[in-house]
């Protein structure tokens, strides 16, 4: 995936300006696709530089903010990208290489960030689980809310099986009567 396809989709769904976009950014997309504002705001010019997208008039007076609106090139483009085939993404986790030199190493304290992660996962799915019930249980089950849902179990599901191998993981860290592994 790429970012300005990311910027593509929050803006199909409304025109808004920079400092919205990556503020709904960080609330929705963000969390499963991560850029900075500063990264935001480049690709913005770019896109309109493709004529992808438009700044609209801004208004008048001073702090105004320039909205922008997806052009119809940007929604050709969009459509494009979706039906793209690609393979899945590798699994990139620097956690599991690192419970691999755990177990060729031997104890190293990684039982510290594993618990820090975990704090971090719990967390993150406290915020999925509060958008869930504040977004969609109860709601109307539209095509767009149903599509959207599930962009959101799956983050949640993700979150669960951090969890779940962490757990794991420091039982297994912790449990004194495992043997250190051999000297090679």
């Amino acid at each position: 995936m790429s970012l300005p396809h990311a910027l593509l989709t929050a803006l199909v769904e409304h025109p808004c300006s920079g400092s919205e976009l990556a503020e709904r950014f960080d609330k929705s997309i963000g969390y499963f696709w991560h850029a900075t504002h500063q990264q935001i705001y480049r690709e913005l010019a770019r896109l309109e530089e493709a004529l992808w997208i438009e700044a609209l008039p801004a208004e008048t007076g001073r702090g105004r903010k320039r909205q922008f609106r997806l052009l119809p090139a940007g929604r050709k483009e969009l459509r494009r990208w979706i039906a793209e085939q690609n393979d899945p993404t590798p699994l990139r986790d620097e956690l599991m290489v690192r419970l691999r030199a755990e177990a060729a190493v031997g104890p190293t304290g990684l039982e510290k960030e594993i618990a820090r992660l975990q704090a971090m996962h719990q967390d993150k799915l406290a915020v999925y689980q509060r958008i869930e019930q504040r977004d969609f249980i109860g709601k109307e089950p539209s095509r767009e809310r149903r599509l959207q849902h599930l962009v959101l179990k799956a983050g949640i599901l993700q979150e669960e099986l951090s969890l779940a191998i962490a757990k794991e993981a420091l039982e297994i860290l912790r449990d004194a009567t495992t043997t250190p592994p051999t000297k090679r």
